[in-house]
């Protein structure tokens, strides 16, 4: 049982669940890639990231292999997480525009970032059944945060169907039929418990660079969505 988020984010770092998941994490961490052969790769399953009193929590899909897998830190040192970093930056999120590797400066504010995978899967892609094995982090997750939690930002359809039903075990009222994914995508979510507050949820397609690169996805679109989280959060984001 853990009892804060700095136990949670201890605890996470040694699962060895699924050994699927155990198996590439560390083959990759042993091969590396060229580009970081002088480096030391973190290979074990990547903790959230972010103040445990967090408002804005924003849900990824699983750690880049040489991303995360790498740097041990959530969306640093891949493409995607420079994308989603530099509009974390321009929405008030985070304290500077750039996610490189830990020690770098980065601090987000009011904001944290987590997935429902927490180990780099094969293809960018996990099974269903590595997922459901770690629900339960992600669940006690959403219940340390819940006193300050107001708004969720979903990275993707894979990402939202994960999290529904995190949510409902985790004391909101998810509505029949489900809510759909879309790209700004909003719902708010009705306590399920008495000591669960309303919850806002927002969807934006992931800063992957299959949907950066071909323009699905724009900077500029990604960042009105968290600006948008962040209002309703309570949070005051920088004037456009």
């Amino acid at each position: 049982m853990c009892r804060t988020i700095a136990e949670l984010d201890a605890q996470l770092t040694g699962c060895r669940a699924c050994p699927r998941l155990v198996a590439w994490r560390e083959q990759v961490a042993h091969d590396k890639r060229a580009a970081f052969r002088d480096e030391n790769y973190w290979g074990k399953p990547v903790p959230g990231l972010g103040p445990d009193d967090a408002r804005v929590l924003i849900v990824g899909l699983a750690p880049a292999a040489h991303g995360g897998n790498r740097t041990g830190r959530m969306f640093t040192g891949d493409r995607a997480g420079y994308v989603l970093i530099a509009c974390m930056f321009e929405a008030g999120l985070a304290n500077q525009p750039t996610s490189t590797h830990p020690g770098d400066g980065l601090r987000l504010i009011g904001s944290r970032l987590t997935a429902p995978v927490h180990c780099a899967p094969p293809g960018n892609k996990p099974a269903p059944e590595e997922r459901d094995n770690c629900r339960h982090w992600l669940i006690t997750e959403l219940g340390l945060l819940a006193p300050t939690l107001r708004s969720i930002v979903v990275l993707g359809g894979w990402g939202w169907q994960a999290l529904l039903p995190a949510l409902a075990e985790s004391g909101w009222a998810v509505p029949k039929p489900k809510p759909r994914f879309t790209h700004a995508a909003h719902y708010e979510l009705a306590p399920a418990r008495s000591d669960r507050a309303p919850l806002h949820l927002f969807g934006t397609y992931h800063p992957s660079q299959q949907n950066t690169f071909t323009g699905r996805l724009t900077p500029a679109m990604l960042t009105r969505v968290l600006r948008d989280a962040a209002t309703t959060a309570g949070l005051t984001p920088p004037a456009s």
